[in-house]
């Protein structure tokens, strides 16, 4: 499995951006598929995003389409989320995951960075 650790997360205005990266270990980086949850205070985790192997493919939730951007450098080993416009409901810890294949489920997590949106 791969290891998986966020940065990037903190306080914003309602309008504002932040830029999350999530770097991971092990030499198979550009072998996983990626994508980004986030679970608020009393709720459910959530899918956020995800992205491809090879990077010519995102996909998002439709509450942050045209809003929060995926993208990944595989000879880095990371993967990013530009979020812009936030807005309170934003506001949850954000993760990212790895999976191995395609129609397989996430198995590798990181840790969550804390995302905090003021009205």
């Amino acid at each position: 499995q791969v290891q998986l650790v966020e940065s990037g997360g903190g306080l914003v205005q309602a309008g504002g951006s932040l830029r999350l990266s999530c770097a991971a270990s092990g030499r198979t980086f550009s072998s996983y598929g990626l994508g980004w949850f986030r679970q608020a205070p009393g709720k459910e985790r959530e899918f956020v995003g995800g992205i491809s192997r090879n990077g010519d493919n995102m996909y998002y939730e439709d509450s942050v389409k045209g809003r929060f951007t995926i993208s990944r450098d595989n000879a880095k080993s990371t993967v990013d989320l530009q979020m812009n416009s936030l807005k309170p409901e934003d506001t949850a810890i954000y993760y990212c995951a790895a999976k191995a294949t395609p129609d397989g489920a996430f198995g590798s997590w990181g840790q969550g960075t804390q995302v905090t949106v003021s009205s």
